[in-house]
């Protein structure tokens, strides 16, 4: 009896399509990448309340507890480039989640190594696996979501963000004081582990269709060069001195190395950072835009954090708390700053979220050594809508102006400047607040009272009272004691005042460079025509594979 052949490739084909589409979901997409972002951004903002603590463990040195934090954010700001070109080339989907186990793998080896060369170590190799991870989020964001709801997604993205590093002091300090600082670094483990989990069975693999291309080598040894000397020179500019001879070694040797670097990759067929891209000045403006914001955001963060816990005598916790309008100003403000930009464009939306910070960092001109919380929390509100409605307005700048086979490159790029832009913040502005305090230290101590031999012997703790930490003694009188606490303290707050001030004027110049550069709305939307017909692909089509 013949048989008759029973044909399975239908029932095959259809359950295949219905991965493919299930796989396509944007949302899910979406869902997928903010567990990755939600653990970077946590983690970045709860180690800084873990510092201390892990110095006292460790027994560490001050410039050993530096390199906890500038080894994670070098090595995290050199590779952000590299894997957003990774991913663009090889697959999105892949490298994040070789991000993410690279992360998770990384948070256990330093709850577990016991030293501080081990801890900064892997807080090195840790912020390799960030790159990887942070531009591939946007990389794939970026390939699955069409045009006019890219802008939603990053708002979105935005807001995970913002909320995630907001709530990394209060989280941090929660753990440090009721379990131990390993435990904030363990966090990242169920966190991670859902994320790979979730992503590996939602998200779709996405990548460049081109053929075989070759590796971009040198031009990933310039650019990592470039940026860890540039970063090297920023962060170890406050402690040198900016005028110092390391200081300006380091920034001329990496801003020399970018520089070669520029001109090698526009003589390359396939480079790592195509230059073409700067040729777009919304996308080169909202870069620069990119930096501003977190010098903003993180800066500011950096110097209320010291005035509320230092001056103010909050716990980690209770500082933590005091800035929720903030976390809570974001949330809603970086959804409502991508519909804004997708209806009147980021020509709008960036300079109107640089004024709301600007007037937020002029409110804190008001600010003394003992103002009530009502002082406090209207600026917390105006900074946390001007960050919020920024963050995805510059985004959408940079990588919505980008190609899709470049989005991981230009997520990158985004990320990169935002990394910069937190590293200049933090240390630009402890080097404004030190200059002030030097040069009023000795008047507003004598003026609480001090004497001026022993004022001047305490203008020697001058770094002290940088940090808002008054130079205090258990031996002092009580009439002393109180006089050098509020003389110290009024000295912090004018160096507060001179940070916000030099904050505020760049966000005023910042939103008015913004409203010239950045192209309109009907420009925008024919060159985004122009550059897909010239590509050959449709902008937002997933090029799947």
């Amino acid at each position: 009896m013949a048989s008759t052949p029973v044909d399975h490739s239908a029932p095959d084909t259809a359950a295949r399509s219905k991965v493919e589409r299930f796989r396509a979901n944007p949302w899910l997409a979406l869902t997928a990448v903010s567990f990755g972002l939600l653990m970077v951004q946590l983690d970045g903002s709860v180690v800084a309340i873990a510092n201390p603590a892990i110095g006292r463990d460790l027994g560490a040195s001050t410039a050993e507890l530096q390199w906890v934090t500038n080894s994670y954010l070098i090595a995290l700001a050199a590779s952000m480039i590299l894997g957003g070109k990774l991913g663009d080339r090889f697959g999105r989907r892949l490298y994040y989640l070789v991000g993410i186990g690279g992360f998770v793998v990384t948070s256990v080896a330093i709850g577990l190594v016991g030293s501080i060369e081990g801890v900064i170590g892997f807080r090195a190799l840790q912020g390799l696996a960030g790159g990887i991870l942070m531009p591939n989020t946007l990389g794939i964001l970026r390939a699955v979501f069409p045009p006019k709801r890219f802008a939603l997604a990053v708002g979105i993205w935005g807001m995970v963000s913002a909320v995630s590093t907001s709530l990394g002091p209060i989280i941090g300090g929660l753990l440090v004081e009721h379990v131990d600082w390993e435990s904030v670094f363990y966090l990242n483990v169920p966190i991670g582990l859902v994320a790979l989990v979730f992503s590996a069975v939602v998200l779709a693999e996405s990548k460049n269709s081109g053929g075989r291309q070759r590796f971009d080598l040198l031009g990933v040894v310039l650019l990592a060069a470039g940026l860890v000397a540039l970063v090297f020179g920023i962060v170890k500019g406050e402690t040198w001195g900016w005028a110092s001879a390391g200081t300006l070694g380091s920034l001329a040797l990496g801003l020399a190395l970018l520089v070669v670097f520029g001109l090698y990759e526009t003589r390359q067929e396939h480079p790592l950072l195509p230059m073409r891209l700067f040729r777009n000045r919304s996308l080169t403006t909202g870069a620069v835009m990119t930096l501003l914001n977190f010098f903003v955001m993180l800066g500011g963060i950096f110097f209320i954090m010291l005035y509320l816990q230092n001056v103010r005598g909050y716990t980690p916790v209770e500082a933590g708390v005091s800035t929720l309008p903030m976390s809570i100003a974001s949330l809603f403000a970086s959804p409502l700053g991508s519909q804004l930009t997708s209806r009147l464009g980021a020509r709008v939306t960036i300079p109107l979220g640089l004024l709301l910070s600007g007037a937020g960092m002029f409110g804190m001109l008001s600010w003394s050594v003992d103002s009530s919380y009502a002082t406090m929390w209207p600026p917390f509100v105006a900074i946390g809508l001007g960050v919020g409605i920024v963050l995805p307005a510059t985004a959408a700048t940079i990588i919505g102006n980008a190609p899709v086979r470049d989005g991981g490159v230009a997520s990158g790029l985004q990320s990169t400047m935002l990394q910069i832009g937190g590293a200049l913040g933090t240390s630009v502005l402890i080097t404004v607040i030190a200059g002030k305090v030097g040069s009023s230290l000795f008047g507003e101590l004598t003026g609480a009272g001090v004497p001026a031999g022993v004022a001047r012997g305490l203008e020697k703790a001058e770094d002290a009272v940088t940090m808002g930490i008054a130079p205090v003694s258990g031996d002092m009188p009580a009439q002393l004691r109180a006089a050098v606490v509020e003389g110290s303290g009024q000295a912090f707050v004018n160096g507060l005042h001179a940070a916000v001030t030099v904050t505020g004027v760049l966000c005023v110049l910042g939103a008015a460079a913004a409203a010239v550069f950045v192209k309109g709305r009907a420009e925008e939307a024919r060159d985004m025509r122009a550059q897909a017909e010239a590509a050959g692909e449709p902008v937002g089509v997933v090029a799947a594979h």
